[in-house]
């Protein structure tokens, strides 16, 4: 049976370092065997990754967005927990979406998350989610995810 890091180096992720906390609070925090992870932004070369869904981003590329958040989120998982093996299911997914009030695809660019989650952590990966648009996401990040995980 293959391990959560044998399928991350089959799908060629290399985790990098989880990031600091941008305010006053922490990555992720441990209640019973509940793991909350704090809202992740789409970086782009270690810098936040800008732009506005409906705008100046197609869907596409707000995937990519959302598919490396999911990337940060399982490093920050890996960081917390010490192995990624102790995650029993990924529970739920909320993605806030920076776009414009007539774009309607916030969806479809979440899917870049969960579809790596599925990739990455089999059957445990299928997650409840909920996806939003909203005006303004911190530092003008065009996506942000937040990660709920039962270990």
């Amino acid at each position: 049976m293959s391990t959560i890091n044998d399928r991350l180096k089959t799908l060629g992720i290399d985790l990098p370092p989880p990031g600091p906390p941008a305010a006053a609070y922490v990555m992720a925090a441990t209640s019973g065997n509940t793991v909350f992870l704090s809202g992740h932004i789409a970086k782009r070369d270690g810098k936040p990754w800008v732009g506005k869904l409906g705008k100046d981003m197609d869907t596409e590329t707000g995937k990519a967005a959302a598919r490396s958040i999911a990337i940060d989120l399982i490093s920050t998982l890996q960081n917390h927990l010490g192995s990624l093996d102790k995650v029993k299911r990924i529970v739920k997914v909320m993605g806030l979406v920076n776009s414009t009030n007539e774009y309607t695809e916030q969806h479809l660019v979440v899917n870049g998350c969960s579809e790596l989650l599925f990739e990455v952590f089999g059957d445990a990966g299928k997650h409840a989610r909920s996806a939003f648009g909203v005006a303004q996401i911190p530092l003008g990040a065009c996506v942000e995810i937040e990660l709920i995980a039962e270990i």
